[in-house]
This record gives structure tokens, C-alpha cells and sequence, in this order.
């Protein structure tokens, strides 16, 4: 029998590996008690370690009565080391549940190498085992990931950057390392700041990515750059956003849009055929921001649900209806899309419609049945009947068709409708199977801030502008399109990026938009302008969340699942208790002073 990989002093084999194929085996075995069962006179011990769990049955005609002892006061978690021969179970006892499940350990030798409390949570192997809660479960972290389900999350983390490392190692880029403490640059959202010691009143701040790096990098002729880097953002949480978290970062030099896009596409294409075992289809999909919005709703539009919306808005200028003709008048829209065989949803499930469009944003959602009458409940009774035809053609609806719309404001409505659209999807059970990858294109270069009105990257101020747009940068900077693009997978962005400005003077015009003066820009770029100076190539990059990445592929809802160990939604690190006071003589060493909050 060939030696185990995982062989060493206190084992020959894991746990988890044995199968019927080891029969007559002699093995050593170290690992945890997941469990244990006193049948009187046998004891049985399931052993569990990263591979899997063994049934060790200890027979007090081969141990002896101080190991029996041993054995029948062992407790759940307590580090055992085990030697024995590897037999087959009776036909009877075979365990179909158990990869291990044909065979047992017949233990000739019991060791404790730890002792184990009763634990706080419970190690749960198998679907029938309860979870506990969340927050005990962040508490406990290193308990929460015994689990199987947690480790085969964290196998399956390191295949995807293997596979990432390898394929871009085949097409020539170099790995490259950049700085953790840098200079506090504006990127979209705040940086957490270290305080520097040594130069009292001064800080560094952790990066929220290697942007201004990886471009100078550019500059200085890598030609070919990759970093799987670690990127911190103070901004407020969600499941799938995390405080620090970890981003495959790409940039590359004389490239243009296309050239991007089939790298990450070889890329992802890779890691989905080597961890999921499936094939993805080149070239991906592309579309347009402007195009995205107006048949989705959204920026990130799930393409496994074929429906698309339509603007209502024209059929429905003068009708009756308060809430259409209202919306129209106020400069809105009324946009809609058809549920096919919705008529036949009850009626609690179309009054819930309301709250999905409310936490979106809308006052709620606007719906009607169609059947061979007409049109029943809703809205329907509202229109003319010139209308609904009108309607039906424009949709393509035909009866036991659902209608669903929205009516009011664009913001507001494109999100109540990509909400909408997502619950019915899944509550018809219309979301297709498959992988569907998306390039979303041409974002606006700016937004509007909702406070102070003026104009702000939609990306970040080094992202390069649609050159047929340039006349319009000064006169209507929101009007113009960019060069960024997105990633889209099932409905989730993945990540992005731009072809990059390489131009100082444009640069500096760029910044002069979102009122950043030379005096501003050259102290918060100027290291970045100077090396523009020098000959910077035209260039461009992506980034990707990893994190996002790996939780796709596990199948999973949250980034917690796949991050080691998470922070919860309002940053806090449970189990080592983080962030944490600081004492006021190391503030002092700092140059910092504590100050009340007031609006405490």
C-alpha cells in the first residue's frame, strides 16, 4: 500500500481517506473525537480530521482495561492519537452516509494528546446536525471551521488562486507586491488610517486597492502586472461586503478594452473548468450600461431570467389611471415586464409585491392578471380597454400572463424593478440553470452626488473617458461615457475596470471636473502626475473580488463562508475581539488625543 501524503510522526493516514481498499492495513490515526457511542461492552469512536470522519471500534478483548477506561471517559473534541488494523464492517453495519462508511479502525492503542472542554458550540458533520448561531459561530470561529462544509469551502479558496496563478503565469504577467501603508488617496470610500509614530501628526492609510501602484507600475515598463491583494474600505457592510477582503488585480499596458476582457475571460474560464469542472462560453456577453438599465433595470442583470422590460410610458400618457398619467406628468416613466403564466400567483404572494418594490425604494408595485376576459385585479380595471391592448402587444402578453410595473422616477424605479424581477424569477422558479457571464460596458465617466450636487467619479478619477465625449467634459461632464466596464456573473458583479487615463493634462482636467485644483492634485496625486510625465503607456486593468468569486462557486449566500476570519456587519471581529481601546500612553506615543464623541 503507498504511503500517505498526509504521513507523519503521530499518523500514516488521515481519518477521512480509508476506504475498503485499506483492509488489513496497519494504521495510525490523529485527529478529533467527533463522537462517541458505549454499546456496553464495545465503544465506538468516530475520529474526525480535515479529511473526513472513521468509525474506531474499541473491543475490550484486544485493549486493555485501563484503555477501555480511557475510551469510555473520552468527550467530544479531546485530540486522540490511534493505532490499529483497518477492517471491514459486517454487510449489515456498512454506513451508505459515510465515505469511510465500509470500513472501521479496530483500535490496538488510544492516546490524548489534548484534552478538550465541553465546547460552546456544537462541530456539526452532516445536514442533519444543527448550526448554531451566527454570532456564536464567529465567536468560536476555530470550532465553526472544523466543520467539513467550512474546510471544503477553504480547499476549494486555494484551488481558485492556484488556478488563477497559473493562468496568468502562462500569459506572462509578474506577480508584484505593493505597499500595505500608503498615502490616503480618495478612491469612493473612506480609508482606515494608521498613525505614524515617528512623524507625529502625519498617516498612512491602508489600501483600498493598488490603483495609483499598479498604474505606475504601468509607467515603469512591467508591461504585465498581477497581484492578489489585500484591499481595506471603512464603508458600511452587507453579506457580501466585507471591510477587508481580497482582489485578483490585473493591469496591463498598450491594451485597449478587448485585450482586457479576453484575459479575465481566459482567466475565469480556467478556474470555473479546474474547480467546478464546467466549461464557460467565450467570448462573454456584452452590453451597454445605457442598455443594461433599460431592459433589466440594473447594471448587474441576471440573465437567467429571460424576462426583459418594456417602457410603458407611451401607451399610457393619457390615461385615467392617476398613478400612470401622475408619474408621466412628473417627468417619470411607467416601465413593466411580463410574468408568463403569473395569473395563476394567489393573491397573498401579489400583495407581497408591495414590499419588495418599498425596500427598493418604490412606493410599491403595480400588477394585473390577464385572462381571456380581459384583465382582472390590479390595475387592470384602471385602463381603457384601448390601453390594455396596447399593453398586451407591447409586452407580448397573452392570457394567464402576469403584469408587473412601476411607476414614478428612474433611480427609484430601476431598482424596484430588478428587485421585482429577481423575487418573481425565483418565485416561479424561472431562473435557468448555468453560468452566465456578463461584460457590462460604457458606464457614465460621473454621477451626481445626492448631496451637494455636484459631479463624482462613478468609478475613480483615473478612469479613461469615451473619446467621441471629450468636447462634452467641460460643458456636460454627466453625459459622458467612460471606459469602465463590469463583470457579471448570474446577476452579481464580480468585479471591474477602465482603460486608465495616461495623459497628465487630461488627468488634470479630469480632477478639475470633480473640483480637485492643481494645488489639490499635486498633493494628492502628484506622485502619480509626475510619472505621467515621463512617458506613460496607454493602459488598463481589472480587478476581481475573490472572496465573491469563491462564495459562487461554493454555492454560498455570504462572504463569511469564505473568509476565514470575517468581520460581522458592523466590523467587529468576534472571536479575538476586535477593534479594541487603546491605551492612552500609546495614543501619546502617537501624538493622538481620545475626545468624546458628542453625538454619542
Amino acid at each position: 500500500m503507498t504511503a500517505s501524503l498526509y504521513s507523519t510522526s503521530y499518523r500514516s493516514h488521515m481519518a477521512g481517506e480509508l476506504r475498503s481498499e485499506h483492509v488489513g492495513s496497519r494504521v495510525r490515526l490523529a485527529g478529533w473525537v467527533h463522537r462517541r457511542r458505549d454499546l456496553g461492552g464495545l465503544i465506538f469512536i468516530d475520529l474526525r480530521d480535515r479529511k473526513g470522519v472513521v468509525q474506531v471500534s474499541c473491543d475490550p478483548d484486544v485493549l486493555s482495561s485501563e484503555a477501555m477506561e480511557s475510551a469510555r471517559r473520552i468527550g467530544s473534541e479531546v485530540v486522540v492519537a490511534i493505532e490499529g488494523d483497518v477492517v471491514a464492517r459486517p454487510p449489515e453495519a456498512v454506513n451508505p452516509d459515510m465515505a469511510t462508511g465500509e470500513v472501521e479502525v479496530k483500535a490496538e492503542g488510544i492516546v490524548q494528546l489534548a484534552p478538550a472542554e465541553t465546547t460552546p458550540i456544537l462541530v456539526a458533520y452532516g445536514a442533519d446536525e444543527e448550526l448554531a448561531s451566527e454570532e456564536l459561530r464567529l465567536r468560536y470561529r476555530y470550532l465553526d471551521l472544523r466543520r467539513p462544509e467550512m474546510l471544503g469551502n477553504f480547499v476549494l479558496r486555494h484551488r481558485v488562486f492556484h488556478t488563477i496563478r497559473g493562468a496568468l503565469d502562462e500569459l506572462d504577467f509578474v506577480d508584484v507586491e505593493t505597499p500595505m501603508l500608503t498615502r490616503p488617496t480618495p478612491e469612493g470610500a473612506r480609508d482606515y488610517v494608521v498613525p505614524s509614530r515617528v512623524s507625529h501628526g502625519e498617516f498612512y492609510a491602508l489600501p483600498q486597492s493598488p490603483q495609483l501602484y499598479k498604474q505606475i507600475l504601468m509607467v515603469s515598463g512591467f508591461d504585465r502586472y498581477f497581484q492578489i491583494a489585500r484591499c481595506l474600505r471603512d464603508e458600511d457592510l452587507r453579506a457580501d461586503r466585507q471591510p477587508e477582503f481580497t482582489q485578483l488585480d490585473v493591469e496591463m499596458s498598450f491594451v485597449a478594452e478587448d485585450d482586457v476582457w479576453t484575459v479575465i475571460e481566459i482567466v475565469m474560464a480556467a478556474v470555473w473548468k479546474e474547480v467546478a469542472g464546467r466549461t464557460v462560453e467565450r467570448p462573454f456577453q456584452r452590453m451597454s450600461y445605457r442598455d443594461a438599465t433599460e431592459r433589466y433595470g440594473t447594471d448587474k442583470p441576471d440573465l437567467r431570467i429571460a424576462w426583459e422590460l418594456c417602457d410603458l410610458s407611451d401607451d399610457l400618457r393619457s390615461s385615467e389611471f392617476r398613478i400612470f398619467r401622475g408619474a408621466i406628468e412628473g417627468g417619470g416613466r411607467v416601465r413593466g415586464f411580463r410574468v408568463p403564466g403569473g395569473a395563476k400567483l394567489s393573491r397573498k404572494v401579489l400583495d407581497g409585491l408591495d414590499k419588495v418594490a418599498q425596500d427598493a425604494g418604490a412606493p410599491g408595485a403595480l400588477w394585473t392578471k390577464l385572462s381571456d376576459t380581459g384583465a382582472q385585479g390590479g390595475f387592470g380595471a384602471k385602463l381603457s380597454e384601448t390601453e390594455l391592448t396596447a399593453l398586451r402587444g407591447r409586452l407580448q402578453a397573452k392570457e394567464g400572463d402576469l403584469i408587473v410595473s412601476i411607476a414614478g422616477p428612474e433611480p427609484q424605479g430601476n431598482a424596484a424593478l430588478d428587485a421585482l424581477r429577481r423575487h418573481l424569477g425565483s418565485v416561479m422558479d424561472a431562473v435557468e440553470e448555468g453560468d452566465r457571464f456578463l461584460w457590462v460596458t460604457e458606464f457614465p465617466l460621473f454621477e451626481r452626488d445626492p448631496e451637494s450636487g455636484e459631479p463624482v467619479p462613478s468609478h475613480h478619477p483615473f478612469t479613461g473617458l469615451n473619446l467621441e465625449d471629450v468636447d462634452l467634459l467641460e460643458k456636460d461632464p454627466l453625459s459622458i461615457r467612460s471606459r469602465a466596464y463590469d463583470l457579471v456573473y448570474n446577476g452579481s458583479e464580480l468585479g471591474s475596470g477602465s482603460i486608465r487615463i495616461n495623459d497628465p493634462s487630461m488627468q488634470r482636467r479630469v480632477l478639475a471636473v470633480l473640483g480637485i485644483g492643481p494645488e489639490e492634485a499635486e498633493r494628492k496625486f502628484g506622485f502619480l502626475l509626475e510619472a505621467f510625465k515621463y512617458g506613460a503607456p496607454p493602459h488598463g486593468g481589472f480587478a476581481i473580488g475573490l472572496d465573491r468569486v469563491v462564495m459562487h462557486l461554493a454555492g454560498g449566500s455570504s462572504l463569511r463562508e469564505v473568509i476565514a476570519f470575517p468581520k460581522t456587519t458592523a466590523a467587529r471581529a468576534l472571536m479575538e475581539g476586535a477593534p479594541a481601546p487603546v491605551a492612552d500612553e500609546e495614543l501619546k506615543e502617537l501624538g493622538i488625543k481620545r475626545i468624546r464623541r458628542t453625538d454619542a
